[in-house]
C-alpha cells in the first residue's frame, strides 16, 4: 500500500473528486458516491450530496495475454465487457447491470462497490475473487494504492478485495484491476422437470461428479419465463448450464439427457440466463404491492422449506441452492431471518422500499460490527462517506 497527494499525472476528474472529498471533510458534509445509479436501491436509503464517479472514466490498460484489465471507476460496465468480448474474454462472475434512473448505465466502480454476482457465482467465484488491485481515495482525500495486477501480490490485509460490497462506505474507488478469463469453448443448457427438493438433491449429487457445472436455476412452474421450457408435471423446472471444453460439455449433455434433461436452443438459453442475471424473469415481479423481495443466502445443502410469510409465493433458487429468492410481507421478517439464520445463512430485504425499523441487511454480530467500525475509522475518520448504506451508525 502507498498513499500520497493527487499524483501529478492524475486527470481532471480525479483531481476534482479529491478536492470535493477534502472540502467535505473540512466542512463536516456527507457525500454519497454514485456512478450510473443502477444500484441505488441496493442497501439502506442513501443520504448525502452526490459525488459522481463518472468523472473518472476510461480503460487504463488491457493485455489479453495477461488476463488482466484495469479501468477507472466511472467506466461503463458495458464498455469494459465489450472490450473483453473482442478478445474472447469475459467477467466469469457475470455482474448484473440493472437499469439506472433515466437510462443511466452500470459502472465498473459500482459493480465492485455493490459486490453483486450473477448466475455463475457458485462455480466461478464472486466479484471479490477477481479484484487484483485498486486505487482508493479515502475520507482524508488521500490517494491510496492497494494490490496490483497479479494474483500473488498481497502481504497482510487484502484491502482491494475488501472494497467489494462496501457500497462506497470506505472511500471512492478511483481505479480497479480485474482478473478476466477466456470464454469457455462450449456451453449448453438443459432443463429438467423436478420439484424443488428433488432439484436440490440432484444438484448436490451432481456437485460430487466430474461435470462441467457452471450455473443453475430452479423455479416454480407458475413463474416459468415466457418462451422458456415447460416442465410439465414436475412442479418446477431446473435449468442447468454446462461450460468448458467441447468434449467435456458434449459428454455431460449425453449423460444428463439419459437422466431426463432436454437441451435448450443456445439463443433461447442465453436469453434466459440474461433475464435471470438482470432480474427480468417473472419470479422477480411482485405478486402483491405490499410484499418485498427477499434474498436468502444459505448453505447449498439447506433443504427446501415452507418459508414463513411467503403464503405460497413461488421461490426461485440459484447458485446450486446457495441463493434463494422469494416474496414475503414485512411482518414475516423477524421469523424469516431467524429461520434462515438457524440454517446457517442470512436474509436480505432486497427490494420493496425502505420500512422504518426494518433493516435491509440482516443485523450482524457485535464482533463484525466492531470490525466494521474500526475499518470506517481508519479509512474515513471524519465521516465523509455515507456509511448508513450498510446500516452502520453515521
Amino acid at each position: 500500500m502507498s498513499d500520497a497527494a493527487v499524483p501529478p499525472g492524475a486527470d481532471a476528474g480525479l483531481r476534482s473528486c479529491v478536492e470535493s472529498i477534502r472540502d467535505a471533510a473540512r466542512e463536516g458534509r456527507v457525500l454519497r458516491i454514485r456512478g450510473g445509479g443502477s444500484k441505488d436501491s441496493y442497501g439502506e436509503a442513501p443520504r448525502g450530496e452526490i459525488l459522481d464517479s463518472r468523472a473518472i472514466a476510461g480503460i487504463v490498460s488491457y493485455d489479453p495475454s495477461e488476463l488482466v484489465i484495469t479501468a477507472r471507476a466511472g467506466t461503463p460496465l458495458a464498455e469494459l465487457e465489450a472490450a473483453l468480448a473482442e478478445s474472447g474474454q469475459y467477467l466469469p462472475f457475470e455482474p448484473p447491470h440493472f437499469q439506472g434512473p433515466g437510462g443511466a448505465v452500470a459502472t465498473v466502480g459500482g459493480m465492485v462497490a455493490a459486490g453483486l454476482s450473477g448466475p455463475a457465482r457458485a462455480s466461478a467465484g464472486a466479484v471479490r475473487d477477481f479484484v487484483l488491485g485498486a486505487v482508493l481515495v479515502d475520507g482524508r482525500g488521500q490517494v491510496l494504492h492497494f494490490g496490483g495486477q497479479v494474483m500473488k501480490n498481497v502481504a497482510g490485509y487484502d484491502v482491494s478485495r475488501l472494497l467489494a460490497g462496501s457500497l462506497g462506505t470506505l472511500g471512492l474507488i478511483a481505479e480497479v484491476s480485474l482478473k478476466v478469463m477466456p470464454r469457455p469453448p462450449a456451453t449448453a443448457t438443459l432443463s429438467f422437470a423436478l420439484g424443488q427438493q428433488q432439484a436440490l438433491d440432484t444438484l448436490n449429487r451432481w456437485g460430487g461428479q466430474p461435470l462441467p457445472l457452471n450455473a443453475s436455476a430452479w423455479f416454480d412452474d407458475t413463474v416459468a419465463p415466457e418462451g422458456g421450457p415447460v416442465a410439465g408435471q414436475g412442479g418446477g423446472t431446473l435449468l442447468l448450464r454446462l461450460a468448458g471444453a467441447q468434449a467435456a460439455v458434449a459428454a455431460a449433455v449425453a449423460q444428463l439427457a439419459r437422466q431426463g434433461g432436454s437441451r435448450l436452443d443456445d439463443a433461447a438459453a442465453a436469453a434466459l440466463w440474461q433475464g435471470l442475471r438482470e432480474h427480468r424473469m417473472p419470479a422477480f415481479a411482485a405478486p402483491s404491492p405490499d410484499w418485498a423481495l427477499w434474498r436468502l443466502s444459505l448453505p447449498q445443502t439447506a433443504p427446501a422449506t415452507g418459508w414463513c410469510g411467503a403464503s405460497g409465493a413461488p421461490v426461485l433458487v440459484e447458485w446450486h441452492g446457495a441463493q434463494r429468492w422469494l416474496w414475503a410481507g414485512d411482518e414475516a421478517a423477524p421469523h424469516l431471518r431467524s429461520q434462515v439464520q438457524a440454517l446457517g445463512g442470512h436474509a436480505t430485504r432486497f427490494a420493496g422500499g425502505p420500512v422504518p425499523g426494518l433493516s435491509f441487511f440482516q443485523p450482524q454480530s457485535a464482533v463484525l460490527v466492531r470490525i466494521q467500525q474500526r475499518l470506517q475509522q481508519s479509512f474515513d475518520p471524519h465521516g465523509v462517506f455515507d456509511r448508513g448504506r450498510l446500516g452502520l451508525t453515521p
